[in-house]
C-alpha cells in the first residue's frame, strides 16, 4: 500500500512539474512574440508588405509543447498583426484588417481576419505534425538527423505563413490588390509569386537555422525532452 501512495505521489509530483515547465515555456514564447511583434525584430515594414520572422517563435513552441499551444501562439501572431496594420496600415493592410477599406470599395472585408488568423494559426501547427510523423518512422533518430528534421519544420513553418497569407490574397483579393498597387490583374500573379520568393526564401531560411538551434539547445538543456 505505502508503495502504491508513494508512485502515485510521485508521478503526481511529475505531472505538476510537468505542468509548471509547459507554463512557463509558454509564457516565454508568449513574452517573445510580443516583443517581436513591437519591435523592428519581429515586423518589417516594405513597400508591398510587411516582411516578419514573428513565425520562427510560432514554430519552436508548436514542436515544444504542441499543436494546440503552438495555434495559440499562432493566433498571437495574427492579433499583434492585426493590431499594426490598424494603427500603421500599409498598402496591403485591407487583407489583413477589415477596418481598411477594400481599394473599389467603401468599406474592408471580413475575409481579412481569415488571412491575418488561420495562415499564422496553421504555423503552429504544420510544423509540430512533420516533426511528429518522421519521429514516428524514425523514433531513435540521432542529433544530426534530428537538426535537419527541425530545419525542415521551421521552413514548413514559414512556408506555411509566406504560401497561404500571399495565397489567400490572390485568391481573395486579385482585383484589389491590382488596384492597390497601379498594375493590371494579370499581372497580380506574377507579383505575387516574386514577393513569396524575395520575401519567403530568406524567411524560410532564416526559420530553418534558427528553430533547430534553439530547439537542440533546449534538448541539450533538458527544459524539453523531445
Amino acid at each position: 500500500m505505502n508503495n502504491n501512495v508513494s508512485t502515485t505521489t510521485s508521478a503526481s509530483g511529475i505531472g505538476v512539474s510537468s505542468q509548471v515547465r509547459d507554463l512557463s515555456i509558454m509564457a516565454m514564447f508568449t513574452a517573445i512574440v510580443l516583443i517581436m511583434a513591437f519591435t523592428p525584430f519581429g515586423i518589417i515594414d516594405l513597400p508591398l508588405i510587411k516582411a516578419t520572422i514573428l513565425h520562427v517563435p510560432v514554430i519552436i513552441g508548436a514542436i515544444v509543447l504542441g499543436p494546440k499551444k503552438g495555434a495559440f501562439l499562432g493566433f498571437l501572431f495574427g492579433a499583434t498583426s492585426l493590431f499594426k496594420n490598424i494603427m500603421t496600415p500599409s498598402i496591403l493592410s485591407f487583407a489583413f484588417t477589415p477596418t481598411v477599406p477594400v481599394p473599389g470599395l467603401s468599406h474592408g472585408s471580413p475575409w481579412a481576419l481569415f488571412i491575418c488568423f488561420v495562415p499564422r494559426m496553421l504555423v503552429g501547427v504544420t510544423p509540430f505534425l512533420l516533426y511528429m510523423a518522421v519521429k514516428k518512422v524514425l523514433p531513435k533518430m540521432n542529433d544530426a538527423v534530428r537538426f535537419v528534421l527541425l530545419a525542415a519544420c521551421g521552413a514548413l513553418g514559414a512556408l506555411t505563413n509566406t504560401s497561404l497569407v500571399m495565397g489567400s490574397i490572390f485568391v481573395i483579393f486579385k482585383n484589389a490588390y491590382a488596384t492597390a498597387n497601379g498594375i493590371p490583374v494579370d499581372k497580380v500573379l506574377g507579383v505575387i509569386l516574386g514577393i513569396v520568393f524575395t520575401n519567403g526564401v530568406p524567411e524560410m531560411l532564416v526559420a530553418a537555422v534558427i528553430v533547430p538551434v534553439i530547439v537542440t539547445a533546449l534538448i541539450k538543456a533538458r527544459i524539453v525532452t523531445k
